[in-house]
């Protein structure tokens, strides 16, 4: 249970705060490059942290990222022209560039310098695979980007969401292995199960233990639950600052994913699922999964499976208008009271982030957490906030750099699932798995 001032710490993340401070050291996922498709593209609405911004590619196709209000009389930049490597307010015709430099000022004389003491603030863009990356520290160079290894792979295209709550009360799901045996899988029995499978294992025995480490970057848990007479199963899972999760679907050391949980502000997270195509192996080369965890029933061998199944409402040119679901609070998220009833789904929701979803965002925007009563069970969660506490308090009392700043080699984690031996020590077993150093797709060899 927590103190009202650390559930304050924890959530808020807006400027001046010292979680939104501890958030900005980090480089943030910010939008996909399509969204902005071409040079002099209209301008794009989104928002950081708690700040509106507005994001623009030039014509000779840089990106930028600036404040929504004119530095001159405060009309906001989406309405801008974009034009001629800068975007123009319409109000006056103040000019900036991605830098936040003014370079043109017509409504000003001539002669007069003044455009050359006015900047509006700008921040730090840099695009990768296919994503828009922006920095909103206070380093005038930022740090590397993370080297995690789903957001470096060609070709791969993640899935977003947008959640209505906050971003800790997202994350927190993913740090949470004991819900998977309920929320996705409450539904499924033994029998329903492939015999030997991870799945089966797991609906077996719904009460893991916990081994918690803490790690150069954030945590690390290891689940684990009795397999056969002499082995066990685990499921390996990270927490990585400062709100990167690794999840531990399929076989150790041969999927590679990456999930972010970004605040956009105290009540919005956006969610960024990679799963590198072809990865995604589960034990003996099945699935990752021997049960369909979006509906809580067996799989169809016979029938294809939408492991995202996401359908977006229309987007808006709101600062909170991309990537809505169409299952979403107003309408319940489409939950089938007869599915649950009959035992065809545990929750009666379709799809695993679509239960997430509503689950999170049922606790309220900003969750009350001085009124949890958290068990054994929530280890991890309990670990992974006071490394957050701890780091975000230094940074604010000392300046001490959050771990992973200056650690973008750290990021290079893979989770997932593994039998083992009942006496083998996990840490020791699975290093090479959790750490491999050998290409994507390669199977991964002791070192």
């Amino acid at each position: 249970m927590l103190s009202q001032a650390d559930n304050e710490l924890l959530t808020r993340v807006g400027p001046g705060t010292p979680m939104g401070n501890f958030m900005r050291q980090y480089w943030l996922p910010a939008m996909l490059a399509d969204e902005l498709p071409a040079p002099d593209c209209p301008p794009v609405r989104i928002r950081l942290l708690g700040e509106d911004l507005i994001a623009f590619r030039t014509t000779s196709g840089d990106v930028g990222i600036i404040q929504n209000a004119c530095p001159h009389r405060g009309a906001s930049m989406f309405f801008g022209r974009n034009e001629e490597e800068g975007l123009r307010c319409v109000y006056h015709g103040w000019k900036f560039d991605v830098t936040g430099a003014c370079v043109d000022m017509p409504s000003e004389p001539a002669e007069s310098n003044f455009k050359n003491k006015v900047r509006t603030k700008a921040y730090a863009v840099h695009e990768r695979q296919g994503v828009i990356w922006c920095y909103m520290g206070p380093r005038e160079v930022p740090p590397e980007l993370p080297m995690l290894e789903a957001t470096m792979v060609d070709g791969q295209r993640p899935a977003l969401c947008m959640m209505e709550a906050n971003w800790l009360q997202t994350v927190e799901g993913d740090l949470d292995t004991v819900h998977l045996g309920f929320l996705h899988l409450g539904s499924v029995s033994p029998e329903d199960s492939i015999p030997g499978s991870y799945d089966y294992y797991m609906v077996k025995d719904r009460k893991p233990h916990y081994a918690i480490v803490e790690t150069e970057v954030g945590t690390s848990y290891g689940a684990y639950r009795p397999a056969e007479e002499d082995t066990t199963y685990w499921r390996i899972a990270h927490f990585m600052f400062p709100f990167w999760a690794l999840i531990p679907t399929g076989d150790l050391g041969q999927v590679v994913r990456a999930q972010a949980w970004v605040p956009l502000d105290d009540t919005h997270t956006m969610y960024w699922g990679w799963q590198v195509t072809g990865t995604n192996v589960g034990r003996g080369g099945q699935q990752a999964t021997a049960t369909n965890a979006g509906t809580g029933r067996p799989l169809d061998a016979a029938a294809p499976v939408n492991r995202t199944g996401f359908e977006y409402l229309p987007r808006t040119t709101d600062w909170l208008g991309r990537y809505l679901l169409d299952q979403n609070k107003a309408n319940d998220y489409n939950i089938d009271r007869e599915a649950q009833a009959q035992g065809k789904s545990f929750t009666g929701i379709r799809g695993v982030r679509q239960q997430d979803k509503a689950v999170g965002e049922s606790m309220g925007p900003v969750m009350d957490r001085t009124n949890e009563h958290l068990g054994t069970s929530d280890a991890m969660v309990i670990r992974t906030r006071r490394k957050l506490m701890a780091s975000a308090k230094a940074l604010a009392e000392d300046g001490t750099v959050p771990p992973g700043v200056d650690n973008p080699e750290g990021y290079r984690h893979r989770s997932g699932s593994i039998i083992l031996p009942r006496d083998a020590d996990w840490l020791d077993a699975t290093k090479h798995l959790r750490h491999p150093d050998v290409a994507i797709g390669e199977p991964a060899v002791q070192r």
